[in-house]
């Protein structure tokens, strides 16, 4: 564990860290050293972890760390309400203009962190999603199957121009998040969602890699079969788009 608290100022954070995670206790304290390692000296940041009713050790071992590391925070639902309930509670509670997201498990690699962030401060206003794009999948044989099927399917309807939505390395301005209409699943459709808002889109490739521990918890009925519903909806949300007005206040003239 990296003890060394030169990362933790007064100062609030300009960068956030948000990993949702339900029963990853063996994970949490590798990866948030691959965090700090990545972050240290570069950004003032917070790492929130989003426990979403997790019944195994994982609050312990975050509260362990949390007496070692006070840029750490853990924020706990009481039951499992899922990943995009998860991930949207670590935005609301984020401090930092800007937030990057990616899963607990292990499989994205936190090195990767500082492209995203960057990707977001050189995008002048206009990006408001940097989409992380898995190469070199790890995964199963029938995980990768899914995934296709369900990113195939996606782009057909929605043309959003995206390979890879199911990688959970992200970056965006949090106000750019917290703008989007929210709905369980929302993770899966930000490009073409942060698109309907009038934002460009940047790419970064991301090496995939095994998971450090455990087992999936977000799995199967987590894609695309129980997304179907959703795909209808936000295919329904971008026709319904009317474009932005042109707004100009009239200032009086004394």
């Amino acid at each position: 564990m990296n003890d060394d608290m030169s990362t933790t100022s007064a100062a609030a954070p300009t960068v956030s860290i948000v990993v949702p995670v339900r029963n990853e206790a063996d994970n949490v304290g590798p990866l948030i050293d691959e965090i700090a390692a990545a972050l240290d000296g570069r950004w003032v940041y917070e790492i929130i972890y989003v426990n979403d009713g997790s019944t195994d050790a994982t609050a312990d071992r975050l509260s362990a760390i949390m007496a070692k590391r006070s840029d750490l925070r853990q924020i706990q639902h009481e039951k499992s309400s899922g990943q995009s309930a998860a991930v949207r509670t670590g935005v609301r509670a984020a401090r930092g203009t800007i937030v990057a997201t990616l899963d607990g498990d292990g499989q994205n690699n936190p090195a990767f962190l500082p492209n995203l962030i960057v990707a977001i401060e050189n995008g002048g206003g206009r990006v408001g999603l940097v989409a992380g794009q898995r190469v070199g999948r790890k995964d199963t044989g029938f995980k990768k199957f899914q995934s296709r099927t369900a990113n195939k399917v996606r782009s057909w309807v929605l043309s959003d121009g995206t390979r890879d939505t199911g990688c959970g390395l992200k970056a965006f301005p949090r106000e750019v998040f917290l703008s989007l209409p929210y709905f369980d699943g929302l993770h899966r459709f930000l490009p073409a969602l942060v698109r309907r808002e009038g934002y460009e889109i940047a790419y970064v490739d991301v090496a995939d890699r095994p998971r450090h521990s455990g087992v999936s918890n977000y799995g199967f009925f987590d894609r695309l079969w129980i997304g179907i519903m959703d795909l209808g909806g936000v295919w329904w949300l971008i026709r319904r788009k009317k474009s932005t007005p042109v707004v100009t206040e009239v200032l009086r003239h004394d």
